[in-house]
């Protein structure tokens, strides 16, 4: 399950670094139409959210020095998941 774990976790800050550079460019050269954030839009963004929840999490809890189960792990990346889905909306609320 680690390698799962790493590939989400890997897809989720790949993804993010894209819509923060992206963004970026997108605004320097006034192309605001073509900015990652608003092309993925509300849905994009809460599933990248969720990839990226369930990817620290779940490696998170792999190595954790408590010694969690792959059972346990899977339900905290899950957990994560969805904390991470919450945030992204009620930040999107507040913008």
């Amino acid at each position: 399950m680690i390698k799962v774990y790493a590939v989400a976790l890997g897809v989720g800050v790949l993804g993010l670094i894209v819509i923060i550079l992206g963004g970026a460019l997108a605004e320097n050269l006034r192309r605001e139409s073509r900015d990652p954030g608003r092309l993925l839009g509300t849905n994009g963004k809460l599933a990248l959210g969720a990839v990226l929840g369930f990817g620290m999490g779940g490696m998170a809890s792999e190595f954790s020095p408590l010694g969690f189960n792959w059972q346990v792990s899977l339900l905290i990346a899950v957990a994560a998941a969805l904390a991470s889905v919450l945030w992204v909306r009620y930040s999107l609320s507040r913008s």
